[in-house]
């Protein structure tokens, strides 16, 4: 910010957030209706399948994260590099294209939901590939949105200041822009295809998006809590040493289905566990710095961006270290892989790793277009993040309970057979996990309303600081 007024580059971020907060809110109600689904088969039967839901849940998801991430980068590039955002005008134009592309997108899922699997599918309809099923065209459309991005961010660092958050956020930008063109080819053989995949879906997930988290929660802390920048930037060193490693040893827990060599099994187990550890060991010596000074008028600036880094830095600890390290070692793998234990520990380490972060960058914005030194927490915003995330977490503890039915029926009675799968389906332990699951998916929607309304709301209702006359004539 330039005294109170926004950059450009920073209006340009109150517009991916505000897209990205919609998206949220139709992931939820897609998830949402996913999980009626599940329990009752025949609900909107010939409406909107099943997989369909499935595909709009998962692929809002990572669209609105990414929306979140690039408006997170905007906010924090202008006031880290102290100039403008280079190209704001062409960043504008690819908001507006990216925006209208995901739309369509959208609408062409709802609307083909059953079809053939041709050439023109791939290129028009969707490329059927879990995580990321974006036709083609959308594809290349993204990688162009995704270069333009790249140039702001460049052209501006190289022209303002260089400051350590920047100078990692432009290494990490570049992985995650070329780890993406890893999953826009096939190959005949599916083991080799699955080789691929996975380099887009875990190495953007358990690396890239892993340091990006550091840099922009690294950001917060410095302005939530005025935190000491050597400190903050020494953290995310040993973030990119760690997490550039244990993220790609990391990807070897996922090649126990497809064939590669063996000792990349305890390879992966082992360091896809390390991930969460250098960003608690962040958040924590920041903290114990902030108490330490906090009796010197250190206060928190942001409270509600504060309060989500909070759930960010504990949530990515249970969700992707404890709930993947429970079933990542292949001779668990062997039994849960393809149950709901995946469907549990995504959940948790989605939403710890990067939903809660990316709402802590949405208040900061927030913040800053009001123009206020202080943001406090409403009541509203308490109801917000305790629903979701108190829901997110009986959430993952119904999964669970429902892949461990899955895993000891399934698996370890019926060995993995068609009749093991019908039998755990109906085993009423599976099919309470599951309807817990539906109640806590709706107590997280409710959580959702009341975020939506402190966002709108939470500025109209900050404190009014009363001043002495005479230190307001001063």
């Amino acid at each position: 910010m330039q005294g109170n007024r926004l950059y450009e580059g920073q209006k340009l971020a109150l517009k991916y957030f505000t897209v990205a907060i919609v998206l949220f809110g139709a992931q939820l109600l897609f998830g949402l209706l996913a999980a009626i689904q599940f329990l009752y088969p025949d609900f909107l039967f010939g409406v909107i399948d099943f997989s369909i839901n499935r595909i709009v849940h998962i692929n809002a998801l990572v669209v609105w994260l990414l929306y979140g991430m690039i408006g997170a980068v905007y906010w924090l590039l202008p006031d880290e590099a102290g100039i403008e955002v280079v190209g704001v005008k062409l960043a504008n134009l690819a908001f507006y294209i990216l925006t209208a592309a995901v739309a369509v997108v959208v609408l062409v899922y709802l609307f083909i939901q059953v079809g053939p699997g041709k050439e023109s599918t791939i290129w028009f309809i969707t490329e059927g590939r879990e995580y990321i099923e974006a036709p083609r065209w959308a594809d290349i459309g993204i990688v162009a949105v995704v270069l333009v991005f790249l140039y702001n961010v460049y052209a501006t660092v190289m022209k303002g200041k260089h400051t350590g958050i920047l100078v990692v956020l432009m290494a990490d930008l570049i992985a995650l822009a070329g780890l993406y063109l890893a999953g826009m080819f096939y190959t005949d053989n599916i083991a080799v295809d699955q080789y691929w995949w996975w380099w887009v879906v875990h190495l953007w997930v358990e690396a890239t998006w892993e340091v990006y988290v550091a840099a922009v929660g690294g950001y917060i802390l410095i302005k939530t809590l005025n935190a000491n920048r050597k400190v903050v930037e020494m953290w995310l060193w040993i973030e990119v040493a760690m997490m550039f490693g244990s993220g790609i040893l990391g990807l070897g827990h996922h090649y126990f289905w497809i064939g590669t060599p063996e000792y990349w099994w305890e390879i992966g187990a082992l360091f896809s566990a390390l991930e969460p550890v250098p960003l608690v060991g962040l958040f924590v010596h920041v903290l114990y710095d902030w108490g330490k000074e906090r009796g010197k008028g250190n206060t928190i600036k942001n409270v509600p961006a504060f309060a989500w880094l909070t759930v960010e830095t504990f949530g990515n600890f249970l969700g992707a270290g404890v709930w993947g390290f429970m079933h990542t070692l292949p001779q668990i793998n062997l039994y849960t892989h393809g149950t709901q234990w995946a469907a549990a520990h995504g959940h948790l380490a989605f939403f710890g790793a990067y939903v809660a972060v990316i709402l802590s960058a949405v208040y900061l914005g927030v913040q800053g277009k009001a123009g206020l030194k202080e943001l406090k927490m409403t009541k509203a915003g308490w109801w917000a993040i305790s629903l979701i995330t108190i829901g997110m977490l009986l959430m993952t503890v119904a999964l669970t309970v429902s892949a461990y039915t899955q895993t000891m029926v399934e698996r370890g009675m019926y060995g993995g057979t068609w009749e093991g799968y019908f039998i755990a389906q109906a085993n009423q332990w599976f099919v309470q996990g599951m309807g817990w699951r539906l109640a806590t998916g709706v107590m997280v929607v409710v959580g959702y309303g009341f975020l939506v309304y402190d966002l709108l709301t939470c500025t109209k209702k900050q404190p009014v600081e009363v001043r002495e006359p005479a230190a307001a004539a001063a």
